[in-house]
């Protein structure tokens, strides 16, 4: 079933983590932290609406390196149950898609309910003082990519928050598959 993120809570604060990476390190929000920003992802393996934005959500992490923004992608779903996302898948994962950013196992799933953390993919784009200034789409893809000229919501708020320390008011709420969360 599809979930749609809430709407930006601006000024709110990046919570700390420290979770294994896909290379083997232990990566923390302080280690990855960008001068001008940081954009935390929840995604996952499976997710069809990962898979038609994947290459694009690489594309615009690594254009946003310039802009002195770091990204990093967290997977909090239950693996036990869909097993497509499986710490070993995605180190698989990573690998074929090219990723030049940490990706994360959040496995206990505390950091997304840290976060907040509602579906999948679900953008938090931080200024440089880990205060939230996005929490909308990628762009107007769904389960398919949109189109190749589609505009780039992500990465315009992005480089705007590495310009200004704010995003934009207006944002449109990312949608995508909810989060696996394990049974109580």
């Amino acid at each position: 079933m599809a979930e749609q993120a809430p709407i930006c809570n601006f000024g709110w604060k990046a919570p700390p983590f420290s979770l294994p990476a896909v290379d083997g390190k232990t990566v923390s929000l302080a280690d990855l932290r960008g001068k001008h920003g940081t954009l935390v992802m929840f995604i996952c393996n499976h997710c069809p609406y990962v898979k038609a934005v994947i290459d694009r959500i690489v594309r615009d992490a690594n254009e946003l390196k310039s802009y002195g923004i770091n990204t990093v992608a967290i997977s909090s779903n239950d693996a036990g149950h869909y097993p497509e996302d499986s710490f070993d898948n995605m180190k698989r994962f990573a690998k074929a898609h090219g990723f030049t950013f940490p990706y994360l196992y959040d496995e206990s799933q505390a950091v997304a309910r840290a976060y907040d953390a509602v579906c999948t993919p679900d953008f938090f784009g931080f200024n440089g003082k880990l205060e939230l200034h996005y929490r909308g789409r990628l762009d107007a893809s769904r389960r398919e990519a949109g189109p190749a000229d589609a505009r780039r919501e992500l990465f315009e708020a992005m480089k705007q928050v590495a310009e200004t320390g704010k995003g934009p008011r207006e944002q449109t709420a990312s949608m995508g598959c909810s989060i696996k969360w394990k049974a109580a």
